[in-house]
């Protein structure tokens, strides 16, 4: 058999090999996206923690009234964009 032939393909396998490795990746992007929406809860809590912890020494920061703080109506972690 020569190179050409052997880089010949039946259309239908190729179809099928291509379809079962996007399924592949789509399992693999959801546990990555599982994953980062993990992280992101994580860092949402520390960072819930840190501000109730620094509330008593502190006063309001960056011009925040209490009131704002209290609401935290800082910036919203969960708008982050994932492609």
């Amino acid at each position: 058999m020569s190179r050409s032939t052997d880089r010949q393909t039946d259309p239908a396998a190729a179809t099928a090999s291509l379809a079962a490795e996007a399924a592949l990746l789509e399992g693999r992007l959801s546990l990555l996206r599982e994953a980062i929406d993990s992280v992101d809860a994580r860092i949402d809590a520390v960072s819930e923690t840190l501000r109730r912890l620094q509330r008593p020494a502190t006063g309001p920061t960056d011009g925040e009234t209490p009131e704002e703080q209290e609401s935290g109506t800082g910036p919203d972690r969960s708008k982050r964009g994932r492609g």
